[in-house]
């Protein structure tokens, strides 16, 4: 990967690639799961903090058998154990829920048919069609290259079983490693039968070792996602121009135009429209609401039939009721925005309330930050907060109230009210401009 990240922590659909794997371990209801690492696993354990995981160390690198070997004291005689790969993050569910029914009589191994099997363990078998050993590309015969059914690296196998054929490995070999593929041929010695899986396409099965590989599993993801939302109903003006990086949940008649980006958990309700260019980030867009071009989600709630854009940004904490308008070049943090009220121009809303039917004018800004401590800006039903306004926090604007525009309020102001402050306009007579001095 040419990086000071170790390989399994770069990132795939917004997740490290070995989180993937654990996510898939834990869909098949793992009693355990053993994560083997070496280079840059105190990094990896960092940053991957799962009290579910079992750490092991292997402190040298002499290949998949001597790694796999690290975990036999935590394995139960009667466990079926599942070996996958930090690096293969793609990998279905109902691929490895064949696998380890194929395994129930002792071992089953995942393979796959390449068009170009080069570098890769060939599948030998025998007449019948058995398979008799796998045979590493390096130590492969002219005739045995030719094969291209090769071996995933992925297998199933009963515990007691494993454990017994690692300690007859060997590392009498052109890499002089401890092949975890040699146990093939002992289970075959040993007269068990290795059955054999296979995904429903490469990808599932492709690792990672170089930024192209990455990309390109992005974009295999990337498009499962899109087939996934368009079959449930959902309007994609591009299925190459979307990414969702997390978890998507949605209702239906949707519609998301092109460079849209989901992170983190997210849930649209029935009806909803997002424009191009929107980052929407672990939120919650209801029924009815309108996301328009360039605008930036972030831990939101936006109410139904609200609309939200262009260029708005919603920052955590930040929940707008049924039908509010939050226009362009508009930011609120931490802040409820009432039913009906609208907040459309060139404004910054933080730490506050907003009540019911609220209009904010252009250009006006709640002052919440004194230099060591936040406030909170009050504002009730009804108010009428004339453009280029300051809220200077901790101030609360009462129901009906009115504040006119170019004012800087700093006390509280009553319901029903007129509130201003400007000072007296002055014009003069035969005024001139300076000039440079030559």
């Amino acid at each position: 990967m040419k990086s000071a990240l170790p390989k399994v922590l770069h990132s795939l659909a917004g997740q490290p690639l070995l989180q993937h794997v654990i996510n898939t371990s834990k869909e098949l209801k793992a009693r355990q799961i053993n994560v083997v690492y070496g280079h840059g696993g105190e990094q990896v354990k960092k940053t991957i903090d799962d009290a579910k995981i079992n750490w092991v160390l292997q402190k040298e690198q002499l290949g998949t058998g001597h790694a796999v070997e690290q975990v036999s004291e935590y394995l139960q005689d009667n466990d079926l154990v599942l070996i996958l790969y930090g690096d293969v993050p793609l990998i279905h569910l109902d691929t490895l829920a064949d696998l380890l029914k194929q395994a129930s009589e002792g071992i089953a191994l995942l393979t796959v048919h390449l068009d170009n099997p080069q570098g890769y363990g060939r599948i030998v078998r025998d007449k019948s069609g058995r398979v008799i050993n796998i045979t590493e590309e390096k130590d492969a015969s002219d005739e045995v290259k030719k094969i291209h059914e090769v071996n995933t690296g992925i297998l199933a196998v009963k515990a007691d079983l494993l454990k017994g054929w690692l300690k007859q490995l060997d590392n009498s070999n052109a890499q002089q490693e401890y092949y975890l593929t040699d146990i093939i041929a002992m289970a075959v010695n040993d007269s068990y039968t290795v059955h054999t899986a296979q995904p429903d396409n490469e990808f599932e099965v492709m690792g990672v070792n170089n930024r192209s590989q990455l990309a390109e599993l992005e974009r295999y993801y990337q498009h499962e996602m899109a087939n996934k939302l368009m079959a449930a109903g959902i309007t994609l003006a591009d299925p190459v121009r979307i990414d969702i990086r997390g978890k998507l949940d949605h209702g239906t008649d949707i519609n998301i135009d092109i460079n849209v980006i989901f992170e983190g958990e997210v849930k649209l309700g029935n009806n909803v429209s997002i424009g191009a260019n929107c980052v929407i980030s672990n939120s919650v867009i209801e029924d009815n609401a309108e996301i328009l071009p360039m605008s930036i989600i972030d831990h939101a709630v936006v109410g139904k039939g609200s609309r939200v854009g262009p260029f708005a940004r919603l920052r955590p904490e930040t929940k707008l009721a049924e039908n509010t308008h939050i226009g362009n070049f508009v930011e609120v943090k931490k802040s409820h925005i009432g039913e009906g009220s609208k907040v459309n121009h060139l404004t910054y809303i933080g730490d506050s309330v907003v009540g019911k039917d609220v209009n904010v004018g252009a250009g006006t800004i709640t002052c919440n930050y004194d230099g060591a401590n936040k406030h909170q800006t009050v504002i009730e039903d009804n108010v009428f907060v004339g453009s280029a306004t300051q809220l200077v926090a901790p101030v609360k604007i009462g129901k009906n109230a009115t504040i006119g525009a170019g004012s800087t309020i700093t006390t509280d102001v009553k319901e029903g009210e007129l509130a201003l402050t400007r000072v007296k306009q002055k014009s003069i007579r035969g005024w001139k401009r300076p000039t440079k001095k030559k």
